[in-house]
């Protein structure tokens, strides 16, 4: 299995996982993960340690790409327009952006609970998007 972004996510069986960290010394939660140094402008902790984020979170913004993007990018053909979601995850306050699987965006609502999944790339290599939660 290819993963689009290694060290990002991972799949445990039908379960996908955003891989973060955490700064030992603030709490401070970051996406994506970060192996130095705390991103908290007022902490100076360098101890990062990594855990799963929540898999469930809440649309924060949407959008569609109606426009294939620019080489050295791969798009399907014939394009599609994609759909893409910034999702407050559940727990840990972060937002993170991602594609939308089976979901246009009339069907998207700030505040709709989304789960995350996992699909191909136009390419192939496989990456996290978010899908209707079940």
């Amino acid at each position: 299995m290819t993963y689009a972004i290694d060290g990002w996510f991972a799949i445990e069986g039908d379960a996908v996982r955003l891989l973060g960290t955490r700064c030992a010394a603030c709490d401070t939660v970051c996406f994506p993960p970060r192996r130095e140094s705390c991103p908290n402008p007022r902490c100076e902790g360098a101890d990062m340690e990594e855990f799963p984020l929540p898999r469930r979170g809440r649309v924060w913004s949407y959008t569609n790409a109606c426009y294939p993007p620019p080489a050295p990018y791969v798009a399907a053909q014939p394009y599609e327009p994609v759909t893409l979601a910034a999702v407050e995850l559940d727990e840990v306050g972060i937002v993170v952006l991602g594609q939308v699987r089976g979901l246009t965006v009339d069907q998207l609502a700030v505040g709709m609970e989304l789960e995350l999944t996992s699909g191909p790339l136009a390419d192939g290599p496989l990456v996290w998007m978010w899908g209707q939660a079940s």
